[in-house]
């Protein structure tokens, strides 16, 4: 009876394997004929942090004087860059919805559509190796540009040099005649001008970057942070710039990947600092929050990973504040060896930059209260917690007038759940947090 079920489970598995690999095959197919056929400008880009937030960006610079589509939800995979192109939604786990995609790629090749994007821009994500080859061997790339390299999905790869190799095909292929944007912040991204022949622009922080960002300050109303005003140079050129709503060094880059596609593209930076006015960081990413008795939520709940959390704990650290400095971390996952070490690393380093009371969230959160333990904190001053539920029910009990509360995780824990019961108003977590649809909610 066991090897019964043991074949009968292979041979389901290897039927969705077989069923997965025709359907990619096909929207492959037809993503190659709709951009053979339109021949639009295709950006590309990757990144272990900041893809989704440059691509929002860019397209925000770029939509005023092209026809631009970007890839919504998760659509960065081999199903969701062909998606995009055709301009449609998954089939999901329905047949006719499938149909329907078919017809309208097929529709899209045969009989020219006016409207078609004069701009793609695809968020390309790899979740293994090969992934980001496969998508630019689909999708030629007019500009190809990579945000930053760090240890996510490091348990798939093996190594951060791993990492860096697959996302370092985004601009390893581009013709010459093409232009790849780094971030030379990052030595790893940095280093891929030497495998690309195409023109680099660069962009960061260093003062060898060709786009960067000078004079940064926080932006205080009322006793309240309101957001980051800074200014943007390229070649002498510099424009003032102000980003309400946001905070932190490390959510600029995507201002800055997105002014530098802009530039890629033709435009001044007259208009790339007009267009970039109207920016504002996706939910879930460093968003200022107004809390219940006159709290402040950071809310970083869409993800997390080592360098993103150690990034938005030097970023909150530093708002003027009279409250407590309080975290709400829910574990980093798929980091492999790297998990323990680097837990109990984020509870150090958020000790070490002044906050007051950690609640943590996950199988991974006991490693959190070691390192916040090991650097000074006291245990009555470090929950945890296997739920993000059980972690808001505390914190909102233990709430005081003018706390600043950082709500950081990876997908797995749901911290938007706590970013959500501290939430002031929470009548807008539609508008404001990530996980907010149906499907979401009743998981």
């Amino acid at each position: 009876m066991i090897i019964v079920i043991y074949l009968l489970f292979g041979a389901c598995y290897l039927l969705f394997f077989y069923m997965m690999n025709i359907l990619q095959k096909i929207l492959a197919f037809f993503a190659r004929r709709i951009l053979n056929r339109y021949k639009p400008k295709v950006i590309g880009i990757t990144g272990s942090i900041g893809k989704t937030s440059t691509k929002e960006a860019a397209f925000m610079v770029l939509k005023d004087k092209f026809r631009v589509r970007r890839n919504v939800k998760n659509y960065n995979n081999e199903i969701g860059v062909p998606i995009t192109i055709i301009g449609t939604e998954t089939g999901g786990k329905s047949l006719i919805k499938w149909l329907k995609v078919f017809v309208k790629a097929l529709k899209l090749w045969l009989i020219k559509n006016k409207k078609y994007p004069e701009v793609l821009i695809l968020e390309m994500g790899a979740d293994k190796p090969g992934d980001i080859k496969y998508l630019v061997d689909m999708v030629p790339l007019d500009i190809g540009v990579v945000t930053k390299v760090s240890p996510v999905h490091i348990e798939f790869f093996g190594t951060i040099e791993a990492i860096a190799k697959e996302k370092g095909q985004i601009v390893k292929n581009l013709k010459s005649d093409k232009t790849a944007i780094l971030n030379f912040d990052d030595d790893k991204v940095r280093s891929m001008e030497n495998i690309t022949k195409a023109k680099v622009l660069s962009y960061g922080y260093s003062e060898d970057c060709e786009m960067k960002v000078v004079g940064i300050d926080v932006k205080v109303e009322e006793e309240k942070v309101r957001g980051m005003s800074f200014k943007l140079s390229y070649q002498g050129s510099t424009i003032p710039m102000v980003l309400p709503g946001v905070i932190g060094r490390h959510q600029l880059y995507a201002a800055l990947g997105g002014a530098a596609i802009g530039i890629a593209m033709g435009m001044n930076m007259v208009d790339i600092g007009q267009a970039l006015k109207k920016y504002r960081s996706p939910k879930g990413r460093m968003r200022i929050i107004e809390g219940l008795d006159n709290a402040t939520v950071i809310d970083d709940s869409y993800n997390s990973s080592p360098d993103a959390a150690h990034a938005a704990i030097q970023a909150v650290s530093k708002i003027p504040r009279r409250g407590r400095l309080i975290a709400a971390f829910g574990e980093m996952l798929e980091l492999g060896e790297l998990a323990v070490s680097e837990h109990q690393k984020l509870g150090e380093a958020a000790v070490k930059a002044g906050f007051e009371k950690i609640y943590a969230v996950g199988k991974l959160a006991k490693y959190i209260r070691k390192g916040a333990s090991m650097a000074g904190l006291s245990l009555e001053n470090i929950k945890v917690y296997e739920k993000s539920e059980l972690a808001a029910e505390q914190i909102k009990k233990d709430l005081r007038d003018s706390d600043l509360i950082l709500v950081k995780g990876s997908q797995g824990p749901r911290m938007e759940k706590v970013a959500k019961a501290l939430m002031a108003h929470p009548e807008r977590a539609s508008q404001l947090l990530v996980r907010q649809s149906k499907a979401w909610l009743r998981r």
